[in-house]
């Protein structure tokens, strides 16, 4: 069911709950720019953001969400992350935004689809784009420039997976740093 409150959410309503994982694997540069792998548990709380109407012409709907992610090895936080995933119904534009406490923030778009019981989500950012973009610090576009970002987020039923892809200029070199993680919806909200 999409409707939430009286509100059709369409592909979104699917994502509202809390989310719990513990097979996250994530692969980023060391100071060496070599890949360095950390398994995570993470978590995931949607909760619904409402409609949004533009100019009387754009009617969108969002949900909003805050994912923590812990190191497996220490239970630290190490990532922590906000933001909305918006859905445009006339269009079937999806849109998510996201902000990291270093100085980050984006705006991916793309496409939502459903085939056999799943609905996957594929956004994606590009630095200098007017549209779909990237923000940055001074320092994060000095020293960690993130010049494109993908994800790709599925659901069936009460289980969500994610791969998100960024792609960094660190340490005087491109790498691909990547996140992905299977989770279970363990609250309906």
């Amino acid at each position: 069911m999409t409707i939430i409150d009286g509100v059709d959410y369409g592909p979104l309503a699917q994502l509202v709950g809390r989310w719990i994982g513990n097979k996250g694997v994530d692969d980023a540069p060391d100071i060496n720019a070599e890949s360095d792998k950390t398994t995570y548990t993470d978590e995931l709380i949607f909760t619904i953001a409402g409609p949004a109407e533009n100019g009387e012409e754009q009617n969108l709907v969002a949900v909003k969400y805050h994912h923590l992610v812990r190191k497996n090895e220490n239970g630290k936080i190490f990532h922590d992350q906000i933001g909305h995933w918006i859905y445009e119904p006339k269009t079937k534009l999806v849109m998510h935004s996201l902000t990291i406490p270093r100085g980050v923030c984006l705006l991916a778009g793309g496409v939502v689809t459903e085939l056999n019981g799943e609905t996957i989500f594929q956004v994606s950012a590009k630095s200098g784009s007017d549209t779909f973009g990237i923000i940055q610090s001074p320092f994060m576009k000095e020293k960690a420039k993130t010049k494109a970002f993908e994800m790709t987020l599925k659901v069936t039923g009460d289980e969500l997976s994610y791969v998100e892809t960024m792609s960094l200029f660190i340490y005087g070199k491109d790498f691909e740093h990547s996140d992905r993680s299977q989770l279970k919806r363990v609250v309906y909200d």
